[in-house]
């Protein structure tokens, strides 16, 4: 939107982005590597990645350095670049099944097929400022990488291991999917408009590239009673999953499908407190999910959390699809807050005038005064 009451727009906008620029360099003694923020900041270019939507590891680098390290400017960096690009393919379901795993964990048992895998976390760390880290040189660093591949097994080796929430659907103890969440066709978020209530697909697809923040404070807020879930997390992994698209000169849909590469996955199953089913006469447990690119542990977990919460029955907000959805988007959020910086001029200045013209007007008691002098 222009805004033609503003004189010199053009000009101080130039001149206020050479000024981020010196900002952003006045006291560098060397400019940042892009390839040593995508190598170094891994848990902060996934979250970008997540919330952007596309998986890039380099372009969310750039992005981030572009942003000074704001995620959120980032995301929108990144999301907005993504929109530009041809959707030349559609690639087939992954299987986060064949996951090789850098990292598996279940809160539900102790042994699962292949054990605890507790991989690459802070979890178990002492939350105290490692103040040794402002003298690491490139020593140090070449050291201890040298001594830790040779303790390490090839990471081709990676292992992959079966489902630990299949053990119980092998019992018969786990809901299955209800009927009315089959969908022929995914909805696809980013090309069709999207009404309440939301098929599944679309409301995955939302949750998948939302906000962390927002999404583990709505997560929060039904652990704590404004909802109707408090989950066990059945299984949390971490790990790289293969990509293929399907052979595009094949007249077959199954024709022989072609790899295109690998990403990383956080997924998170979470069991949920069993219920009767009635149709079945059975007791079963039901389940909710989360998948997010990168490793984002706290976004998959709220959105395991937040998709069983869209489908139980409630008033809590977190029950709420169009509360939910519309809230969690990191992009439209944060552009329509800042939004509030923009030249408000016209719609401030006639707030201004109607509060001027309702403080000059003679309030109820002097009108009656004035009425009574009349009639005298």
């Amino acid at each position: 939107m222009g805004y033609v009451t503003v004189t010199g727009g053009k000009e101080a906008i130039v001149s206020a982005n050479r000024l981020i620029r010196f900002y952003r360099l006045k006291d560098a003694a060397v400019p940042l590597d892009v390839k040593e923020i995508q190598s170094q900041m891994r848990l902060m270019i996934d979250r970008v990645m997540g919330e952007g939507g596309l998986y890039a590891p380099e372009y969310a680098a750039i992005a981030l350095k572009q942003a000074e390290g704001d995620i959120a400017e980032a995301a929108f960096l990144l999301r907005a670049y993504r929109s530009t690009l041809p959707r030349s393919h559609y690639s087939l379901t992954v299987e986060p099944a064949q996951m090789r795993l850098i990292r598996r964990i279940s809160s539900a048992f102790k042994d699962i097929p292949g054990g605890q895998m507790l991989g690459p976390t802070y979890d178990y760390t002492h939350r105290l400022i490692d103040f040794a880290l402002t003298n690491e040189n490139e020593d140090d660093i070449a050291a201890f990488i040298k001594d830790f591949r040779q303790e390490m097994d090839d990471a081709e080796q990676m292992p992959t291991f079966s489902k630990v929430i299949d053990v119980l659907r092998s019992e018969d103890l786990m809901d299955g999917m209800p009927e009315s969440h089959a969908e022929a066709t995914p909805f696809d978020v980013t090309m069709e408009s999207l009404s309440f209530p939301a098929p599944r697909s679309a409301r995955l697809q939302l949750l998948a590239r939302g906000e962390t923040g927002a999404m583990v404070a709505l997560a929060y807020s039904s652990m704590r009673g404004y909802g109707a879930v408090h989950p066990t997390i059945g299984e949390l992994r971490v790990g790289f999953v293969s990509v293929y698209i399907p052979y595009p000169f094949s007249d077959q849909a199954e024709g022989m499908p072609i790899y295109i590469g690998e990403i990383l996955l956080t997924e998170v199953e979470i069991i949920n407190s069993f219920a009767e089913n009635k149709t079945a006469d059975k007791a079963r447990f039901s389940m909710g999910y989360g998948l997010c690119f990168g490793h984002n542990e706290p976004k998959a977990i709220a959105m395991a959390i937040l998709e069983s919460s869209l489908e139980t029955q409630g008033t809590a907000p977190v029950q709420d699809q169009e509360f939910v959805l519309m809230h969690i988007d990191s992009v439209e959020a944060n552009g329509f807050v800042s939004h509030l910086k923009l030249p408000h001029y016209v719609t401030f200045q006639s707030s201004l005038d109607r509060i001027r013209q309702t403080r000059n007007q003679p309030g109820k008691e002097e009108i009656d005064v004035i009425a009574d002098r009349r009639e005298v």
